[in-house]
């Protein structure tokens, strides 16, 4: 079976900091790091103003389209909004965990969707040649070539060009925590995942930092990461099974 889904591989801005110590477990993968309730819900209102949206441009020109352009435009119109709501609701981060006697180590980053711009261009220039085609039929299909591919042209050029909104979709992290600093377990029953509550010392002042990792893992590796975490945890840490909303 075809693997289309490849797993992350560390860029070269993170590199391990205890990387010539032995590791117990490593793995890397790509999550949704965020409520995905309140991202689904989001999705499936989107979706019925998109489906208005669809229903509206299948119904112009009743008398004169064709039934066939009528819903290849309304079907366009559908699928095409339909991706670029996909991609602002449910975005992934890359995550890169490894585990050892020392600690949990781990990196997560998101690099600029260079996809989104394969996208656009290739829908501009697919949707340019419709229209120009259309238009030795009817010239006003002309003004439709100019607005609808032109506009993703300029698009296109502004993201591929701009690095300040390249920057701001691109981000790097990488943390490194001790057995010791990890102070509760949860094993969630609500997603693939398990939440590590923390304290580490503030820098520079005499508290405490605490937050929690979030650690997210496919559902076949669920049962060796948590007998792992479990394992090197203190005695007095203690682990729980429950409810683990992401609020990242």
């Amino acid at each position: 079976m075809f693997n289309l889904v490849k797993a992350p591989q560390l860029p070269p801005q993170l590199k391990w900091k205890y990387a010539g110590e032995p590791e117990l477990l490593m793995w890397t993968i790509r999550a949704r790091n965020y409520n995905t309730f309140v991202a689904n819900c989001m999705f499936a209102f989107m979706q019925v103003l998109i489906a208005g949206g669809a229903y509206f441009v299948f119904s112009i020109n009743a008398s004169s389209d064709s039934l066939i352009d009528r819903v290849m435009s309304g079907l366009g119109v559908h699928v095409f909004t339909s991706l670029i709501i996909l991609s602002m609701t449910h975005q992934r981060m890359n995550f890169a965990y490894r585990i050892t006697q020392s600690g949990v180590e781990y990196c997560e980053w998101k690099d600029f969707p260079k996809w989104a711009l394969k996208t656009i261009k290739w829908t501009a220039g697919i949707t340019a040649v419709i229209l120009i085609f259309m238009a030795t039929i009817d010239p006003s299909f002309l003004l439709g070539a100019l607005i609808g591919p032109g506009g993703m042209g300029l698009t296109y050029l502004a993201m591929a060009n701009s690095k300040s909104y390249q920057a701001m979709h691109t981000e790097y992290h990488h943390h490194f925590l001790h057995w010791s600093e990890l102070t509760k377990l949860t094993i969630a029953i609500n997603r693939v995942m398990a939440e590590v509550r923390y304290s580490v010392p503030k820098v520079g002042s005499p508290y405490m930092t605490t937050g929690s990792l979030y650690v997210f893992f496919k559902r076949q590796e669920k049962d060796q990461v948590v007998t792992t975490l479990k394992k090197h945890l203190l005695p007095s840490t203690p682990s729980v099974t429950g409810k683990v909303d992401v609020l990242n």
